[in-house]
Formats: structure tokens, sequence, C-alpha cells
């Protein structure tokens, strides 16, 4: 259905730093910076971070989420854990099972953007 999601950063370099490091503990290489642009790509999709082009502030969405998939809950933990040491913040629970049967945690990227680790049993 999607082709990708960009989100937006005041540095595309310290937001290739928090990603590069989140992502990794997924399976996901190293983004590629391409000017004021990061891209990480995978079979499943793309996700890129942009400094905005027509040079206003970048900005997060309020209400707004990212998801990222989770192969475990171990998984989602590390997820956290990385994010954190890498700038991000905790926000709503810590991770864990949540009613819905689904492991999870929420926190936000240097720029607050909202994200999420997600696992979801078969």
């Amino acid at each position: 259905m999607f082709s990708h999601v960009m989100i937006g950063t005041s540095s595309a370099t310290t937001a290739k730093t928090f990603y590069d490091q989140l992502l990794a503990t997924t399976g996901v290489k190293p983004g590629f910076l391409d000017g004021h642009r990061v891209w990480y790509r995978t079979p499943e999709g793309t996700f890129g971070v942009s400094e905005p082009i027509n040079g206003e502030d970048a900005s997060h969405g309020n209400g707004a989420t990212i998801g990222f998939a989770c192969t475990s809950p171990e998984q989602v933990d590390a997820w956290h854990a990385a994010g954190l040491a890498a700038g991000g913040t905790t926000c709503e629970d810590p991770p864990g099972a949540r009613a819905s049967g689904l492991y999870l945690v929420y926190l936000r990227d240097p720029d607050g953007n909202k994200l999420c680790g997600l696992y979801r049993p078969a």
C-alpha cells in the first residue's frame, strides 16, 4: 500500500545517528545520507528522515505514530533500549504486553516524532 514513510528532522546527521542505532536492533542496515535526507531501505519498504526543503522548522505530528515491526518481545526491548541510548525519550508505558495481545513500547526521537516498536504474535 505504501511506497515509503518520511518524517521531518532539524538535523539529518543527528537523525542518522539515532535511527542507525534504533533500526539496527531489527536488522536494518545503516541509512545513507543524501544531502538533507537519510534513507533506510528494506524489501518491506522505505523509511526517510528529511530536513524540510521549504526552509521552515521540522515538527512532529500530534497524534501521529510510526510503528516498526519487531520479531519478538526481546527485540522490542532491545529496540527501546537502543532508542533511549541514542537520545530518544520514553513515552507512555514501559515495554510490555497489552490487553490486545500485542507486545509494544513507544518512544520519541530527538525531534519529538512518536515511534512504536511492536511485536504481533502469530
